[in-house]
């Protein structure tokens, strides 16, 4: 435990941001496991639409600093090449 009044501060302020971060984070990641599923059920019309929500809560996380920006563009680049490949079977 701080002693120190402004690390005590500092400790308030983390668990705050965390608690945010966590909802955003979370969103991101069940947004993602709804396009897989989408995806792997063969829909392309509803795998579309769960790709296209799944990039913008990405998008939303990593502008808010959740998630680095490079590892949000890593996984929209596999939800669109996974959804590339159905689309051409």
């Amino acid at each position: 435990m701080a002693n120190i009044k402004s690390q005590i501060k500092r400790n308030r302020q983390n668990e705050k941001r965390r608690l945010r971060n966590r909802v955003v984070r979370g969103t991101a990641r069940s947004a993602v496991r709804d396009a897989r599923a989408a995806i792997v059920a063969g829909d392309a019309a509803t795998s579309k639409e769960a790709v296209l929500a799944a990039i913008s809560r990405l998008d939303k996380a990593a502008g808010k600093g959740v998630i680095h920006k490079n590892n949000a563009a890593r996984r929209k680049s596999r939800l669109m090449k996974a959804l590339a490949a159905t689309e051409t079977k």
